[in-house]
């Protein structure tokens, strides 16, 4: 039986809201490869720079990424903590998808061996019926 994760909800809640939406994965995506600025993170999208203003502001209150200031650069950087929370998370669930496949292996592995000791033993007739005269 699995025992539920340490993890509470409320912490957990505002990274998968924020996971939610593809634009705010693709900036995610986007910094890990390092610090990008708004303007070079709001480039590959079809929207404007306060439409991508808002999806970091997202991310920013769920903790998955930090911004900075550096004269007229606004850099924005990945911060790990909230996705190793998720991480930790889903591992409890791994492991029991895991479990309970070995489990179900087992279990075919069991079934085969006594279908194998029921099924009645066949004479080897190289390709042809034998006669019981």
């Amino acid at each position: 039986m699995m025992t539920a994760p340490l993890q509470t909800p409320d912490r957990l809640s505002p990274t998968f809201a924020a996971l939610a939406h593809p634009t705010r994965r693709a900036i995610l995506a986007r910094l890990s490869g390092g610090e990008v600025s708004v303007t070079d993170l709001a480039e590959p999208f079809q929207m404007s720079l306060p439409a991508v203003s808002k999806h970091l502001k997202v991310l920013e209150r769920a903790g998955l990424i930090a911004r900075g200031r550096d004269a007229q650069w606004r850099p924005c950087r990945l911060t790990g903590g909230p996705l190793k929370d998720v991480a930790d998370w889903v591992e409890g669930y791994r492991r029991f998808w895991a479990e309970s496949f070995d489990r179900l292996d087992d279990y075919l592995r069991e079934m085969q061996k006594q279908t194998r000791k029921k099924a009645p033993n066949k004479e080897k007739t190289n390709g042809r019926k034998q006669s019981r005269n």
